[in-house]
């Protein structure tokens, strides 16, 4: 098993900059991708979408196109920590982030995908 936990989730003003991290702990050896999902208020569970992933046999990262030259996902060398740097916030970025894993590849960009664990979600508002 392994367990995500994710933090960071504030208001801001538009324009601003906050930074996502997730914490794994446990059978993390067992992992190929972890990524970030959104949830956009008053979406259900299925319509969460992958914004940002990375795959840590290929060494690589993916980004939805709405956030791809604001956002980065990057890990610790321990690889036990993902964060999301978010800057250029914009109000359509408000939601609830979900730092989620899995032992496949990372997932498409932009859609939903049951990944194998997830966290339990930190809340960002971003406010024009």
């Amino acid at each position: 098993q392994v367990q995500l936990v994710d933090s960071g989730g504030e208001s801001v003003q538009a324009g601003g900059s906050l930074r996502l991290s997730c914490v794994a702990s446990g059978a993390t050896n067992i992992l190929r991708s972890m990524a970030w999902f959104r949830q956009a208020p008053g979406k259900e569970r299925e319509e969460r979408v992958a914004v940002a992933c990375i795959d840590m046999h290929a060494g690589s990262t993916k980004y939805d196109r709405s956030v791809e030259t604001r956002f980065t996902i990057s890990q610790d060398s321990a690889r036990d920590t993902l964060s999301l740097q978010m800057d250029g916030l914009k109000p359509e970025d408000s939601g609830t982030y979900f730092c989620a894993a899995d032992t496949g590849s990372c997932p498409r960009m932009g859609y939903f995908y049951h990944m194998d664990y997830w966290g339990k979600g930190t809340l960002v508002t971003i406010s024009s």
